[in-house]
């Protein structure tokens, strides 16, 4: 299945309850993980949010059917998994994203989250999901890029041990939020630190998902793939790809590339 680019549906900003707000300024993609400068609002402070705010009073009443819209999208998009899609359910989306943008939370489109960076479309995330979990139920997964934690949430409602990497502090700190906000922190181990390095005192993954595009794979990455695990993630510069890597020995890889993507570059190092 191939995702096409279109322009974001927010080059222009949002808005919210305090008036018109610059998230979102500039142009990215609906399968992209493209970043764009500024800040956004954890879960937890969505869910001690004022009762009188008029957007999340009409996703309180609606987020379930909102969300019911968007598997139905996915079924119709090609996603089969039924773990994947009962895991997506469950999460609420819209409290992972600023309150100006809560409303667009369950269209097909990745959204602003800051720090130059977007939770990714849920298509993305979805596709990704079950790449890895295709004909497996893999028990430890490595998540490289945590950002606001989304991802790792949705990983949390099936898979038993989860490790996810942010390199970013402002995002880490959002994703401790977020998650303990819905009582995950026990499912999803949070680590700061340079994703490229992975945690190789906890390796061997069954399943990594990385988040950010290299021109190849960081072979510390590699390494930390379990015999018969699979990693995903894209690959290339102006023209990426995913690419699914399942290690079939000690010393050998089987690669494939899939859909055409657009994500931001894997950094090293960290962000304070």
């Amino acid at each position: 299945m191939r995702k096409p680019v279109v322009p974001f549906p927010f080059a222009t900003g949002t808005s919210n309850r305090f008036g018109r707000s610059s998230l979102g300024g500039g142009l990215a993609a609906t399968n992209s993980n493209a970043r764009v400068y500024t800040q956004a609002v954890p879960a937890r402070a969505v869910v001690n949010a004022a009762p009188g705010s008029s957007t999340m009073v009409n996703l309180g009443l609606n987020s379930e059917r909102s969300r019911g819209m968007m598997i139905e999208r996915l079924r119709r998009q090609g996603i089969q998994d039924e773990r994947v899609l009962d895991a997506m359910m469950a999460v609420p989306r819209h409290l992972f994203v600023d309150e100006g943008l809560a409303s667009r939370a369950y269209e097909d489109a990745a959204l602003p989250i800051g720090y130059s960076q977007t939770i990714s479309q849920p298509w993305v995330v979805a596709r990704m999901i079950s790449v890895i979990c295709e004909n497996k139920a893999p028990a430890k997964v490595l998540e490289v890029g945590a950002g606001c934690g989304y991802q790792a949430a949705v990983l949390a409602q099936f898979i038993k041990e989860i490790h996810a990497i942010e390199r970013i502090r402002g995002l880490y700190d959002m994703a401790r939020d977020n998650l303990r906000a819905l009582k995950l922190s026990s499912r999803v181990r949070l680590s700061f630190g340079d994703g490229m390095e992975g945690l190789p005192g906890v390796a061997p993954f069954d399943a990594i998902i990385i988040a950010a595009a290299g021109i190849r794979i960081p072979q510390a990455l590699l390494e930390q793939l379990a015999v018969g695990g699979r990693l995903i993630a894209p690959e290339g510069t102006t023209a990426q790809r995913l690419i699914l890597i399942e290690r079939t020995g000690a010393a050998n890889w089987h690669r494939a590339e899939l859909e055409s993507v657009r994500f931001v570059p894997l950094r090293a190092g960290t962000q304070s």
